[in-house]
């Protein structure tokens, strides 16, 4: 099996179980039930991040953020579902990385601002206030634009303590930082789409059909 296959069977599997922990959102009950199923939509997407040859930036937390933004209830959840499964891939990274087996490291200086972004785009999912097709796609294109902005933005200008490539304090050396970024901008803007599509879409169609099954029964 080569590297895309193995990619495209574990995107598929991803899918499938996105799919089954929306379904479980729609029809828990207790507190230990949503806490087992975040446990798991936050676990599937760290070790998706990890997936060895993933293209640049193709990751599902910015669309995670964004879907427990408009959908759990629970605020401290909804921050703690992206910054958890981010923080679970920079330690599976991490370990690779001291094992010898990856040339990504987890843990770099400044990178609590990289957490602080994702909790940012938790905040645009709030603004989602009706699960929509509009809605839903507006935001998947803002979210991955403004992480692109402010996190080019933030390593250009040494904030995070890493400067990238050390491009000038210039303006020509800003916009230049932002084109080393295009690859993992593009990326991301295509993830946030396909998993928006997945988490939303997945999420619209399962409470619609157990809203019918619910007035079904009461007929």
């Amino acid at each position: 099996m080569n590297a895309d296959q193995f990619q495209l069977q574990y995107l598929c599997l991803c899918s499938i179980i996105s799919l089954f922990l929306c379904n479980r959102i729609t029809i828990m009950k207790s507190n230990k039930s949503l806490i087992w199923t975040m446990v798991a939509l936050i676990v599937t997407a760290a070790l998706y991040r990890i997936i060895p040859g993933r293209p640049w930036g193709f990751a599902p937390q910015i669309a995670i953020a964004l879907f427990g933004g408009a959908v759990i209830k629970d605020k401290k959840w909804a921050f703690a579902l992206p910054i958890f499964s981010m923080f679970l891939s920079d330690l599976l990274y991490q370990g690779l990385y001291s094992a010898g087996l990856s040339s990504i490291y987890g843990f770099y200086d400044g990178q609590w601002l990289n957490y602080c972004l994702f909790a940012l785009m938790v905040l645009i999912g709030f603004m989602i206030k009706k699960i929509n097709l509009v809605n839903v796609f507006t935001a998947s294109l803002i979210a991955p634009t403004v992480f692109f902005l402010l996190s080019n933005f933030i390593t250009w200008s040494g904030l995070a303590g890493l400067r990238g490539l050390n491009r000038p304090f210039t303006f020509e050396g800003l916009l230049m930082a932002y084109n080393d970024g295009l690859l993992f901008y593009k990326g991301a803007l295509l993830a946030t789409l396909f998993f928006s599509t997945l988490l939303f879409g997945g999420y619209y169609l399962l409470t619609k059909n157990n809203t019918a099954a619910a007035q079904a029964v009461h007929v």
